[in-house]
């Protein structure tokens, strides 16, 4: 499951929005800081037309999404690195995560305090960014001392370890994230377990209000600026909209979005946001039982996306009977589909392609 930490300052609406994204999720959006006082989590369905529609050509008797876990991080403040507000086993509760979502506010309130003084998103993205890296900073310093000593013995993993070490603390002292430095597969498995903070890919949600959702504005843009200089991505969210959403039907959600000029919610923006930014594709079964979606990597072939299901299916594959979501929806039937020839046996070389319906062959 993909799991994405969600942090920011204190009252930049990061809980407000945590709480509408999971809807049931409890998180405290009280107007002070540190009032998330443990991570909360929750888990919220993928939204996928697909699913639905394939559920009514199949007769499903049930619909399966595949879902993303959200951890929602106490508001960080400057020094919690060093243990400053709430401190940095806040840091540790996102060491797990594949993304972090960075909340950032681009909205004026004089009845929400900033813990600031004042709305500044390039300012406040340098805050936490900073926390990040001291963090980790303090992290490989630690490690290399230890992977020095096991490097006496000439080791092979912890030579590489060390060496890798050393390439990424001088970025670190510098003030930079680990993710600048360019690291080959070996090289990045050698210190995977550490979980640098400042090596995952970021998002950052610039928080707007209502008015703001479907254009952004002047902060937004100053947002965009920083996340090209690190190639990060930026999603336009309002968690006051998120707020409002919760409580409408899925028509009238659809209605109060594209009055405010924008085609789909926060949810939908953030998700499919993440699954870009981290080469990830979702493929598609459906039969009687149920209609599912299964999320894989951008590349992975079809026994590997078999083995998504269960091992066994990858251990005894033997093909895959694939056919474009498209073109089975126009067909109407998987039967109608084969007899004009688009339903397609694939082997093991097959690279499985984004909405790739599939029923795959094995042996037990």
């Amino acid at each position: 499951m993909l799991r994405a930490g969600i942090v920011g300052l204190p009252n930049v609406g990061k809980s407000t929005l945590f709480n509408a994204l999971c809807e049931n999720a409890k998180a405290d959006a009280a107007n002070f800081p540190f009032c998330t006082i443990e991570p909360n989590t929750g888990i919220v369905a993928v939204p996928d037309e697909r699913l639905n529609i394939l559920a009514e050509i199949s007769k499903s008797a049930k619909i399966v999404p595949t879902r993303v876990e959200f951890v929602d991080i106490a508001g960080l403040v400057k020094g919690a690195s060093q243990g400053e507000g709430l401190g940095n086993k806040f840091l540790a509760n996102i060491r797990e995560v594949d993304a972090i979502v960075h909340v950032v506010r681009c909205f004026d309130d004089d009845d929400i305090i900033h813990v600031s003084g004042s709305v500044d998103p390039t300012r406040d993205i340098e805050v936490i960014n900073l926390e990040l890296i001291l963090a980790d900073m303090d992290q490989v310093e630690k490690r290399l001392d230890r992977a020095r000593k096991q490097a006496k013995s000439r080791a092979k993993e912890a030579v590489l370890e060390v060496a890798v070490l050393e390439k990424i603390l001088p970025v670190l002292e510098e003030g930079r994230p680990a993710r600048e430095v360019e690291l080959d597969d070996d090289e990045a498995n050698a210190i995977k377990a550490l979980g640098l903070l400042s090596r995952k890919p970021v998002i950052y949600a610039t928080n707007v209000s209502e008015d703001d959702l479907a254009e952004g504005n002047a902060w937004v843009e100053e947002v965009r600026k920083v996340a090209a200089t690190e190639n990060a991505e930026v999603v336009v969210v309002s968690a006051q909209v998120e707020a409002e959403l919760v409580d409408l039907e899925a028509a009238d959600k659809k209605d109060f979005l594209e009055a405010l000029g924008v085609e789909e919610g926060g949810l939908q923006s953030l998700i499919r946001t993440t699954y870009d930014l981290l080469g990830l594709r979702t493929y598609l079964t459906t039969g009687p039982e149920e209609t599912r979606a299964w999320t894989i990597v951008v590349g992975m072939k079809a026994p590997q996306a078999a083995g998504v299901i269960h091992t066994d299916f990858e251990r005894g594959f033997i093909r895959a009977e694939t056919i474009a979501y498209k073109d089975l929806v126009e067909c109407g039937s998987q039967n109608a589909a084969k007899e004009k020839g688009l339903l397609r046996s694939e082997g093991k070389e097959y690279v499985v392609q984004e909405g790739d319906v599939m029923l795959f062959r094995f042996n037990v």
